[in-house]
């Protein structure tokens, strides 16, 4: 499979970078798609400008896909900093998904051209790799503004990719389930076999892998 990954980063001029609050330092990280079948793992990494709040920032998933884009918008334009990066199909496959949405996670604080002095990771555990002192919040998608923000960039990109994927293999449909085991994935799994975006060591897809290998050494 081709490699579609997405790792871009922004940051917005500042000559006054003494003048920014200790605030303004802080970057909140975040993954998307850790429980799909299928694509890579992205995660987003985000600084914002304390001094350009945006109203309505929250866990990505509790918002509708309409608002998610137009905070993305935001975000990339009012944010001190951002990036989005992904661990392939190939990579979680090898190193499991724990390790790869760690290795997304690194990659996207690596692509902030700014080093943050303290970066917050949505969940309990952190990657061992980061380029500053972390600390992991439980829930921290719908507590940390920053995470919230890192949140909505990591879901709306990957989304775009689903959307890819669904060009690619339309009869999969990625772009109505993204990826993930729902009645119609998985009904698609069983008609059409997997394709070179699908998780071999997830559990539908290794277990399709494991009756087909059978049958054909019967």
């Amino acid at each position: 499979m081709s490699k579609i990954t997405l790792d871009t980063s922004f940051e917005q001029p500042d000559l006054f970078l003494s003048a920014r609050p200790a605030e303004a330092w802080l970057a909140g990280v975040d993954e998307a798609g850790r429980g799909p079948l299928a694509g890579p793992v992205f995660a987003a990494a985000v600084i914002l400008d304390p001094g350009h709040p945006i109203a309505g920032l929250d866990d990505s998933k509790k918002l509708s896909p309409s608002r998610r884009e137009e905070l993305a918008l935001q975000i990339r334009e009012y944010a001190l900093g951002w990036a989005v990066a992904s661990a392939t199909v190939e990579e979680i496959d090898r190193m499991n998904i724990l390790q790869a949405t760690f290795l997304a996670m690194e990659r996207a604080c690596r692509s902030l051209q700014r080093t943050p002095r303290m970066i917050l990771v949505d969940g309990n555990r952190l990657p061992r790799r980061l380029s500053a002192p972390a600390r992991a919040i439980v829930g921290g998608d719908a507590r940390e503004p920053a995470i919230s923000a890192a949140s909505i960039l990591a879901k709306t990109s990957r989304d775009a990719y689903c959307l890819e994927l669904h060009a690619r293999y339309p009869h999969y449909a990625f772009d109505q389930h993204k990826g993930y085991g729902t009645a119609l994935h998985l009904a698609s799994l069983e008609a059409f076999g997997p394709c070179l975006a699908h998780r071999r060591n997830f559990a539908p897809v290794r277990t399709w892998y494991e009756v087909h290998s059978t049958r054909e050494s019967m």
